[in-house]
């Protein structure tokens, strides 16, 4: 087996980053030689016997130590640099990448920093290497993406190759399927899968949350006179998948005003990137969805916004990564390295000094396929919300990968309140086998990072407490639900 994505971090003339135009064997082996007229660059140099020395041994990294150690140098290279290309290029283009790694060698024990990276991680064999990660490209999902070309999963020995998917209904399938290995997921699917709602049954863990808030509800540019949601009744609103928080938090949202969402309003299932065309085109005259749908909204002045969904309820939980129990459990070394690499991407991502550098990272076609300026707003929080107001919210969407278990019991909670499961349900015994929390607390204090101290807390919403304790009680509080 041939390792492809890993580049000398030495090299000066080798991007370490994969994005449109990565000159690294993996993405020119993948890209269609007549998007581009000419053959991919390895094939081509190849043929003519000017392959670089450095691409040719990225190619016949062959053994997983080999590519652990590459991973190693190149997390270390990266981390000198502060992960920017720009710097690394240069100054190794002016010293020579000879003279640099020797340089690099006489302040720092590579080797011993090698051995003792293999022993923490517990990886004398990865299991697999070779991995495919789903995505739906929308900003939620960002440490899952810029873990791809800023070399998080390449620091722990992994090849990944993340793959864009077009809506939850494919990912849920493809990951029952386990054609993806792991897939980034909406909180309440893997609660769902494994429970057999919507779904055939099979058991998932979720070990890390993705992002907290990163929602809004938009409408229709139609609509800026309507801003009351009680003067919303027989308005037709777009969520991404029924097993969403954007479906449960609107239906909260609508029903705190006196709405149903089952009778005065409809509820449409659309996927993401098809949001904003339906805006314009009248199909729907609002939506709860993840960004950048919602910022892209007003960007092409079609629509407002009208709430944030941390107004709603702060902190909520939206996406994560997740994958199949039988995958953790048959390669249990690649997942820990797997979920080491996305803690540390969402930890990353959650400093708001690395936020403009993440937004083009990820705003390439392969990845969110956006202008910089959309994800930018989102990311930084300061945006224009298309009633004529530029907002500075710093965390109008967060990244935390601690999966609370108190927040599995409210999505269950909201499952049996609109009629998406019936009957008795544990939710505590639920919660707590889908949301791997202790897991994911022992990787993080592995990492540096301090995980809290407990996995329940209770939470208010929209002024109204949830004590996880009484999850039957706090249903039976609606005067508008199902069950």
């Amino acid at each position: 087996m041939t390792y492809k994505s890993l580049n000398d971090p030495f090299n000066p003339d080798l991007s370490l980053r994969h994005e449109a135009g990565c000159t690294c064997s993996r993405c020119t082996a993948d890209r269609d030689p007549r998007e581009e007229g000419q053959l991919p660059l390895a094939a081509g140099a190849a043929a003519a016997g000017t392959a670089p020395e450095s691409l040719v041994q990225a190619e016949t990294l062959t053994s997983e130590e080999a590519v652990m150690d590459r991973a190693i140098e190149s997390a270390v290279v990266r981390s000198v640099f502060g992960h920017s290309e720009i710097s690394r290029r240069s100054f190794l283009g002016l010293l020579g990448s000879g003279t640099a790694a020797a340089l690099l060698g006489s302040v720092f024990p590579m080797e011993a920093a090698k051995a003792a990276i293999k022993e923490t991680m517990g990886t004398g064999k990865l299991e697999k290497t070779k991995l495919d990660v789903g995505f739906v490209p929308i900003t939620c999902a960002t440490p899952i993406i810029m873990a791809h070309p800023m070399g998080f999963y390449e620091r722990y020995g992994l090849d990944v190759s993340v793959i864009k998917t077009a809506g939850w209904a494919v990912a849920r399938d493809k990951s029952l399927s386990m054609e993806y290995d792991a897939a980034h997921m909406l909180t309440p699917m893997p609660l769902a899968m494994s429970m057999g709602a919507g779904s055939t049954a099979k058991p998932f863990i979720m070990p890390a949350v993705e992002n907290i808030n990163g929602q809004a509800i938009v409408l229709h540019n139609d609509h800026k006179d309507k801003r009351d949601p009680r003067q919303w009744k027989g308005f037709k609103f777009g969520v991404p998948f029924e097993y969403s928080m954007h479906n449960f938090l609107l239906r909260y949202y609508v029903a705190e005003h006196g709405l149903d969402p089952d009778t005065d309003i409809q509820i449409r299932v659309v996927p993401p990137p098809e949001m904003v065309a339906n805006l314009r085109a009248g199909n729907l005259d609002g939506y709860l969805s993840p960004d950048p749908f919602n910022q892209r909204a007003v960007w092409e002045k079609v629509g407002f916004i009208h709430t944030l969904t941390k107004d709603i309820w702060e902190g909520h939980p939206c996406c994560a990564f997740a994958c199949s129990q039988e995958f953790a459990e048959t390669n249990p070394n690649t997942y820990g390295a797997l979920l080491r690499s996305i803690i540390d991407a969402t930890h990353y991502s959650a400093k708001p000094e690395n936020r403009k550098e993440i937004a083009e990272a990820i705003a390439p076609k392969n990845y969110l396929n956006q202008p910089v300026p959309v994800i930018e707003q989102v990311l930084t929080g300061r945006f224009a919300d298309g009633l004529g107001n530029v907002q500075n919210v710093p965390d109008r969407i967060d990244f935390d990968p601690f999966p609370w278990h108190s927040m599995g019991v409210w999505i269950l909670t909201q499952m049996k309140r609109w009629g998406y499961i019936k009957g008795d349900v544990n939710y505590q015994q639920i919660a707590e086998e889908v949301y791997v929390a202790g897991e994911t607390a022992k990787v993080m204090k592995e990492l540096g990072y301090e995980p809290p101290a407990k996995t329940y807390e209770n939470y208010t919403i929209m002024g109204k407490e949830f004590d996880y304790t009484k999850p039957e009680e706090y249903i039976n509080s609606f005067a508008i639900r199902r069950s």
